[in-house]
Order: C-alpha cells, then structure tokens, then sequence
C-alpha cells in the first residue's frame, strides 16, 4: 500500500500528477535507482536516453520526500560560497563542482523544455535578500567571488531590492540571473515521465528491504519482487527508509505556508518579475509567489515537532512585518521537508561497495545539484564520466541527533521571541 503524499501546494497543483506499478517480480537492469526524487529520477532519465537498461524503485511516490516540498527555486551553485567550497574541498576539486553546480539552472530548464514538463518554469532570476548591514556585508562579498568566476549576477542597493520585492524591510539584495523558480513536485513528476518514454522501468511502493552484493551484480529485494543490476545508485538523501544504508547526516526541517491567491493589484507590487526570495538571516526565511499569485513563505523549523505553533505564529507576524499590504490574507496550506545537512553544507558522494554509491546533502539545495549529480551517476554508471567532486568511503557524521536538536531548538527559540516589530510600511508599496 502506498503511503499518502503529503498535502503540500505542490501535490495540490501539480500538472504533472500520475502514478506508476509497484515492482512484481524477479527483473534484471544495468543500473538499479534507489530513491525517486530530483537525483534518482535524473539518473534514471539520463541512463534511458542513451539507451541503458535501468529499473528505478521508490518506497511511496515519486517526489515523496524532499523533492516534493522544496521552496522551488533553482539555485545556481550551494549556499556554501564558492570560495568557501574550494577551500573545504581543495581548489582542484572545488573549482570543478562549483563550474558543476553553476551549470545546474541551465540543465534543469533545458530538460523542462525538451520534455515539456508542466511545472510554473520562470527563469528570471533570484533574489538574495540582506536583512541587517551584517547580511548586505555578506552579500557584497558574495557578488565579488561570483564576479570572479563571471557569473551573471548584480548587486541592488535597498531602493531596488523594495521596488522588485514589494517589501523595504532590506537593505539590499543580490540578484543571480541564471536562477529561476518551478513547482518542484510537478519537475520531478514530469522528469519521471520523460524517463519512463526512454525506457526506464519505474516503480512506486517498492521500498528496498535488503541489498547485497553477489559476485559481480547487486541483489536489492524489496516489496514484490527483486532486481539484479550490475550497478546501484542510492539516492534517498533525507528520506531513506529500513533496508537501505543510513545516510550520515544531520536531519532538519523546514517548513512552508502558502496564502490565498492575492488580489491583482498586490500581484502588481510583490514580486512582479517573478524572483523567488530567501533572506540572509542564520535562521533563514524564504518568499515567492507561484503561478496563481499565492505567497509562499518558508523558514528553518519542523510543523510536525513541539514548536508548531511557535513557528505559525512567527510565520504571520514576520510576513506581515515583510509585506504590510497582506495583513489579512490568510494562509491556506501548510507543510514540512527534512533536509540532508551535512557538517560541511557540501554534497557527497560515497562508495558502498563495488560498483555502488550513494549521493546526498544538498543543505536545501535541491533542484539544480540534485540533477547535475543525478547526470553524473548516470555518468558513472556507463564509465562516461564521472563525479564533479571526489567519491569518498563511509564517513560518519558525529552527534547528528545532537545537531539536528540544535538546529530545531534554535528555530524555535528565534521564532518564539522574533519579528515582533513591524517594518514601517513604505506608502508607495502598499498603495
């Protein structure tokens, strides 16, 4: 029996909506996929367009976990700056996955438009958001280093960022023109089907309850049936279910509320280009508007947990302290994600054995990264390629239960006592 989808926006609306069989029987593959989101479905995707032999098992429905409550903006790159990447990684190995993950715009909008997937694609950028001196400081540094690799980005002085937001709660705003917003359930709905046309093999409710290597090919088994595949790739990054390796990272939450279509003419005012929005602060809020003019407003904290209401609340008081013209709108959908942190905000890579590898730990960077490294173990797989950063063994990550409280704990302490000061109003925004 599949498990419901959760009652996000995204499940609400997608285009994209269909369902497949759960595995029955004893299959063969090249590649088995483990894991039905962004980097599962890409390399299923990218294995069948050149004609290899891959059989892709979800435990629920494709986009079940992360993919399937993402913000949906379409990052160029991590959160982690690309200075910062390359001096974790090394610069030979950090300059190649930051030219990687630059590029990941370009592929997810390229794969919309070829397989003419319907997800609300805008491709007019982003808009990083400096919500104190601090945070506009952090963001002049960040334009620099993205200067330096000639990216298109500009800096916007707080005049600008309150003409493109609606909002003069900032002081400034980096904008990236590479980036874009999508509905991410739909994206990932619509890639699984494109796969499917290629000739992948994709099953829903079919967790994974044993793996194994047996000479020279895997045995995974799972609800119904089993597949043998010559290579595995894991991709279940925050969801990963009993019967697949754990993955190390340190499990947090966000959340999201979406409001009632606005009326026009505050369409007119917020967000009227079409940027998808996310602040400075260190616990971070996003903004954006999907295709029918609902706000949709996120932040780090967990809806399921103790602090719910602490985080409602703070939701209603902080958008009206962004956006004084919405007082009144009501919020109408509510939702939850894990996101897959890891210690060091980069993604990984790492072996489980011979001709096995798992991927994980976007830190809430989904969508671009997700299929960049989705194409790279379809790569991989046919030895065409490879990884933009090094495939490493197992490497723990210490107290991540401790963490993952923390980060919560934190959200929660933030949201109980902040945005308790509205941002005086401009007029001629709200008018």
């Amino acid at each position: 029996m599949l498990t419901a989808a959760p009652d996000s926006l995204w499940f609400r609306t997608t285009s994209e909506s269909r369902s497949w069989p759960a595995l029955e029987g004893d299959v063969s593959a090249d590649v088995v996929v483990i894991g039905g989101g962004f980097t599962g479905v890409s390399a299923a995707y990218h294995l069948a367009a050149r004609g290899v032999s891959v059989v892709l098992l979800e435990a629920r429905t494709i986009g079940f976990g992360g993919s399937g409550r993402n913000v949906g903006l379409v990052n160029a790159g991590l959160w982690t700056p690309p200075d910062a990447v390359e001096a974790k990684l090394g610069q030979a190995d950090g300059s190649a996955l930051n030219a990687a993950l630059a590029q990941g715009p370009d592929l997810v909008f390229d794969l919309i438009r070829t397989n003419q997937i319907r997800c609300e694609a805008v491709r007019n950028g982003t808009l990083h958001c400096a919500h104190s001196a601090a945070g506009l400081r952090d963001l002049q540094a960040r334009h620099a280093q993205q200067i330096a690799r000639s990216a298109p980005v500009r800096l916007l002085d707080a005049a600008e960022t309150a003409r493109r937001t609606g909002s003069a709660a900032f002081h400034g705003a980096l904008w990236d023109g590479r980036a874009g917003t999508i509905q991410p359930l739909a994206y990932v709905q619509g890639l699984a089907r494109a796969a499917e046309l290629r000739g992948a093999r994709i099953h829903e409710g079919s967790a994974v309850t044993a793996m194994r290597r047996a000479g020279d090919h895997w045995h995974v088994l799972a609800a119904g049936g089993s597949v043998r595949a010559a290579r595995l790739i894991q991709a279940t990054n925050a969801y990963v279910t009993e019967g697949v390796p754990d993955n190390p990272i340190i499990p947090t939450h966000f959340f999201q509320l979406a409001t009632a279509p606005l009326p026009v003419r505050l369409r007119r005012a917020i967000l009227a280009g079409g940027e998808g929005c996310w602040d400075t602060a260190l616990i971070m809020s996003s903004f954006r508007l999907d295709a029918a003019g609902r706000m949709i407003f996120g932040a780090l904290g967990n809806l399921d947990g103790t602090g719910a209401q602490a985080h409602r609340r703070w939701a209603r008081r902080k958008l009206r302290a962004l956006f004084p013209q919405l007082s009144g709108i009501p919020f109408e959908c509510a939702w939850t994600g894990r996101i897959a942190m890891t210690s060091t905000y980069l993604p990984r890579v790492q072996s489980l054995g011979e001709g096995a590898v798992t991927l994980f730990g976007y830190s809430g960077r989904g969508i671009g990264p997700g299929t960049v490294l989705g194409r790279a173990a379809a790569d991989w797989a046919t030895d065409t390629g490879g990884f933009p950063m090094p495939v490493t063994p197992p490497i723990p990550e210490a107290r991540a239960a401790l963490k993952a409280a923390w980060y919560e704990t934190g959200a929660v302490l933030t949201h109980l006592t902040g945005a308790r000061l509205p941002v005086r109003p401009n007029k001629s925004l709200s008018q």
